[in-house]
């Protein structure tokens, strides 16, 4: 099958959520130019440039950028504008109240660095922070909603940092954007329309929450309606006269801290929590691909380990000779993905608390000795965690952490050659549902493992004081030749690993552009099952992978890939179909 018959055929099964998303909006009638048509934003979800290019999940933020970028601004000044307009106009993803991974390339330094803005426990936590007074683990929703799941926000601290090291604008010009939306408002979009409608009973019951997303007699907001924000504005009004210090010392945090303290299933963040909180910089997870390196986060997230891992233990296999319909291929790739599951679930939790085999997992001796598990003709029968070499040892047992599919994702590449690929998150849709000061705090905490221990023996990610929660957030850059090539990420709770691993293998393997690699159907692996894109082509796959052995389940996968391409002659961006997603390049 050809690269263009491919292209229409992805850009075809994408068509239905392309219609769905793109329904005109109504402004109010006061409205006559709504701040959308006044920014000129559009809806395109590819784009090309020579100089610079912006793609995030939601045309308003993707604009943010392009301002910052047209105003001779810094790929990392982009990212806060783009960042700080996510938080208004898909505030259920992303936010002030969340916490964030990003990966840069210095094109000064031809260096790569990460950043991680993860949320961390409180002081007061305790390992039984999810269980009850038997000791048995919480149910999910009774750990979500309410203050108990709220960590330390991390993404208001990261922000500055990174400004401060790679920002060229100044600090407040950054913020203008988002007050101008706050102030003025935005049109609902229709997937955020769709979501109030689906958690509107648990938003009911924050006061604040329901004010602002119900109307005016309790129903959810409908697509179109023009939604401002004053209390949004005001701060990040303070945030643009005072730094991050203005949210993590005096009244936003004392807000903060009251919240989750009087919240009906109340949690423990206290004044200290916030003062303490830093910024980590740490190196990057790096891992050989058909030439290339491919690059991002380690722990605490699990991310660019477990991508890493699924690649190395690719690396043998000839999946472009088997291309994109052949079972045999997915085959492959969820066998790799539930032997790097098996590990994540093994090892991988915050290394500043627990000793974790980083290098170990991505060496490629041992991914070698792991691939040679796939070389049969079925899936495997079972799974288990591998022996990577340790610098020192220490048993864990295996632990499961439930990460719900809400996050978003930003790629950016500026004039002078920086690169920003950034995931970022408030972890479930709505976060714990407990609104202050016009932004969701978040559920990060239900990233831990609820259990402690499994036969007495630990699980690495299980709650500790000051400890950040494991994450999926896969956030990555990929290098040819020491320079960049790549930048892509993409929501999805646990299921980033594979929205991204797939996308990799779309571009890399079966030579498909850059958008038709993102909208090809997602067949991926996590704890089990095969998952295999509902309605697409994808479940022609499933008889050939059921003879195999595998169980395999039917499901919406609305990933939010976003991409930026580096190449010779230019750049090249795109965003997920699936989503509402923009792309702008000059």
């Amino acid at each position: 099958m050809t690269r263009t018959s491919l292209l229409l055929l992805a850009l075809l099964l994408a068509a239905p959520a392309l219609a769905q998303e793109a329904r005109p909006v109504a402004p109010d009638a006061a409205d006559s130019r709504t701040p959308e048509a006044a920014s000129g934003v559009g809806a395109a979800r590819s784009a090309t440039g020579k100089s610079w290019m912006v793609v995030a999940q939601n045309p308003l933020a993707a604009a943010a950028g392009a301002e910052m970028l047209r105003a001779g601004g810094s790929a990392v000044d982009a990212a806060i504008a783009t960042q700080l307009v996510l938080g208004l106009v898909e505030p259920q993803s992303s936010g002030l109240g969340g916490g964030a991974f990003l990966v840069f390339w210095d094109a000064d330094a031809g260096a790569l660095t990460t950043f991680d803005g993860r949320e961390t426990a409180p002081l007061a936590a305790t390992p039984t922070l999810f269980q009850d007074a038997e000791g048995k683990p919480l149910g999910f929703l009774e750990a979500v909603v309410g203050g108990r799941s709220v960590g330390t926000p991390g993404t208001p601290r990261l922000l500055e940092t990174i400004h401060r090291r790679y920002g060229k604008l100044p600090w407040a010009r950054l913020f203008e954007p988002a007050i101008r939306l706050a102030e003025e408002g935005f049109a609902v979009s229709p997937r955020l329309a769709s979501l109030i409608a689906a958690d509107a009973a648990t938003l009911r019951a924050s006061p604040a929450a329901a004010a602002y997303f119900l109307d005016a007699a309790g129903a959810p907001l409908a697509a179109g309606t023009r939604l401002r924000n004053p209390a949004y504005a005001d701060t990040l009004r303070r945030l643009a006269a005072g730094g991050a210090d203005a949210f993590y010392a005096g009244p936003i945090a004392d807000d903060i801290v009251a919240t989750v303290r009087g919240a009906p299933n109340p949690g423990l963040l206290a004044p200290e929590d916030f003062a303490v909180y830093t910024v980590e910089e740490r190196p990057p997870v790096c891992g050989p691909y058909r030439g290339r390196q491919v690059c991002g986060m380690g722990p605490p997230s699990s991310g660019g380990i477990a991508v890493a891992q699924i690649l190395g233990m690719l690396e043998p296999y000839d999946l472009s000779a088997l291309g994109p319909r052949s079972p045999e291929a997915w085959r492959l790739v969820a066998d790799a993905s539930r032997l790097a599951f098996a590990d994540r679930n093994r090892y991988v939790a915050d290394d500043d608390f627990v000793p974790v085999p980083t290098k170990g997992l991505v060496d490629p001796v041992y991914l070698a000795e792991r691939a040679k598990l796939l070389s049969g003709d079925d899936a495997l029968p079972e799974v288990a965690p591998g022996n990577p070499r340790w610098s020192h040892a220490r048993l864990w047992a295996d632990g499961a952490a439930l990460e719900l599919p809400s996050t978003s994702h930003l790629a950016i590449v500026d004039a002078d050659g920086d690169v920003v690929s950034m995931t970022t998150t408030i972890e479930a849709g709505f976060g714990a549902r407990l609104m202050v000061r016009g932004f969701l705090l978040n559920n990060e905490l239900t990233d831990f493992s609820f259990a402690t221990h499994v036969d007495g023996v630990p699980i690495a990610n299980r709650v500790e004081p000051g400890k950040r929660p494991r994450s999926s957030m896969a956030p990555t850059i990929v290098l040819e030749g020491g320079k960049p090539v790549l930048a892509i990420g993409s929501p999805g709770g646990s299921s980033i690993i594979g929205y991204v691993a797939k996308t990799l293998i779309a571009y890399y393997d079966f030579d498909l552009d850059l958008s038709a690699a993102i909208a090809l159907p997602h067949v991926f692996s996590r704890f089990g099952p095969v998952e295999i894109e509902a309605g697409t082509e994808a479940e022609a796959l499933i008889p050939g992978l059921t003879a195999m052995g595998f169980e395999t389940r039917g499901s919406e996968q609305t990933s939010g890939v976003q991409a930026v391409a580096i190449r010779p002659d230019g750049l090249v961006g795109a965003a997920d179909p699936r989503r509402e997603g923009a792309a702008i390049g000059e």
